[in-house]
């Protein structure tokens, strides 16, 4: 995630909806006083390679110095809008702009199902609908943006329409058109729409899952 004390915007960062992509282009436009935390060691190489801003001002290297304590994150990757606003106070988090991303849960799913494959070649995409993993799917999508039920950012954009809700938010904190560059974008061998890939039974559990998303975005399994 980033606070760019800059241009005064919050990126909340959620999973499998191109947030790595996002942060990375974002970080170029980022100054020394803002918040980044790191991501995978192979995306920030590729951060590093752009000669973009990496991780920095996301530990609490104050605190642990005082009490002689290993450092300890102030700020994380995938951290949750009700945490960041405790974090930086109820000034930044009113004034500036907050921004996430959200997309389709089946497409959510599929994606994260090609990530996990990799690392588990014989799991089957029924087995991943029925474990734990869907929990931390929802929480590091829905729950990110959300307290108590409600929505406390000020632009949910929408995967499907990614260039557009990104353009609209660069205008509005004024930046220059980011162009992304796509990561983890081979581990998804399967292009195809999900309703092509996954049964009816697997959308209609995928669809009870994430209730809430669906029903805020008009989305439909």
């Amino acid at each position: 995630m980033i606070v760019s004390h800059l241009h005064k915007f919050i990126f909340i960062k959620t999973t499998k909806t191109a947030g790595t992509s996002i942060e990375i282009a974002l970080s170029q436009h980022c100054g020394p006083e803002d918040i980044i935390t790191p991501i995978q060691p192979e995306d920030e190489e590729i951060r590093r390679r752009l000669g973009f801003r990496g991780p920095q001002n996301h530990l609490d290297t104050a605190a642990a110095k005082a009490a002689s304590q290993a450092v300890s994150p102030l700020f994380y990757n995938h951290m949750p809008a009700r945490e960041i606003r405790a974090q930086v106070g109820d000034k930044i988090w009113s004034d500036y702009h907050k921004l996430c991303f959200e997309r389709h849960p089946c497409e959510r799913v599929i994606s994260f199902f090609f990530f996990r494959r990799r690392l588990k070649p014989q799991l089957t995409i029924a087995e991943l609908i029925d474990s734990r993993w869907m929990r931390w799917l929802r929480k590091t999508g829905y729950h990110l943006y959300t307290i108590d039920g409600r929505i406390v950012v000020d632009k949910v954009g929408l995967y499907e329409k990614l260039q557009r809700d990104l353009d609209e938010f660069s205008g509005t904190v004024g930046l220059p058109q980011l162009e992304l560059l796509r990561t983890k974008d081979d581990y998804r061998v399967d292009r195809r729409d999900f309703r092509s890939i996954l049964t009816p039974e697997e959308r209609a559990k995928i669809g009870r899952i994430f209730a809430p998303e669906i029903a805020l975005f008009g989305y439909e399994c």
